[in-house]
């Protein structure tokens, strides 16, 4: 094990000890015709400065096309949030389970398409030879976790959706727009982690 992992394993444990009230979800949007469990990964690869790992997925994808995302999918019959999101991740970027030191899941995540989403939080090594599977992926990323942990990066935009409005925050980095469903997670898993103690600052 890292001093990384160590670090973030104990915060991770600390900051989930409590109910938050109001986390971020699309719950209320959510088409009760069409359900799915799903689970992402939310990989933070293990070196100075920690980052995580996103992908964009295809424009010709039924969900979210185009879209930024974590490594993650439906769950198989008989599978369980974590075997999911190592299975996904393995498929489509190659990162093989073995690399991942599994922290634990985090708050589910309902989407206003009907997927109700496990987060799942490791520690990978930094630089892995990750290699896009062409009709999952059409790229893949790394951003440091501060970055995307500070909430003065992020812009809260809305959009009438569905009779409703609907607030989500978005960020540009480096010609990748990382929004929705995506930086929902990200901004509720930054509530949980206090990123000045897993950082030492």
């Amino acid at each position: 094990m890292s001093a990384l992992f160590d670090r973030l394993s104990a915060l991770f444990e600390l900051g989930h000890r409590e109910p938050i009230p109001d986390l971020l979800s699309d719950e209320r949007f959510a088409v009760a015709e069409r359900t799915a469990k799903a689970a992402v990964l939310i990989a933070v690869t293990d070196r100075a400065e920690p980052g995580v790992i996103l992908t964009q997925r295809p424009t010709t994808m039924r969900d979210h096309p185009g879209q930024v995302a974590f490594p993650g999918g439906k769950l198989d019959s008989g599978e369980g949030p974590v075997e999911a999101a190592l299975r996904e991740a393995h498929e489509e970027l190659a990162l093989h389970p073995q690399h991942v030191q599994l922290i634990g899941t985090s708050d589910r995540y309902q989407t206003g398409t009907g997927f109700d989403i496990t987060p799942v939080l490791g520690v990978v090594p930094p630089d892995l030879p990750l290699t896009a599977h062409p009709r999952e992926v059409e790229a893949w990323f790394e951003v440091p976790l501060r970055v995307v942990f500070e909430r003065s990066n992020w812009t809260e935009n809305e959009v009438f959706w569905r009779g409703r409005t609907r607030r989500y925050l978005e960020m540009d980095w480096q010609g990748f727009r990382i929004w929705g469903v995506t930086a929902a997670i990200i901004a509720n898993l930054s509530r949980r982690i206090e990123i000045e103690a897993l950082l030492g600052e």
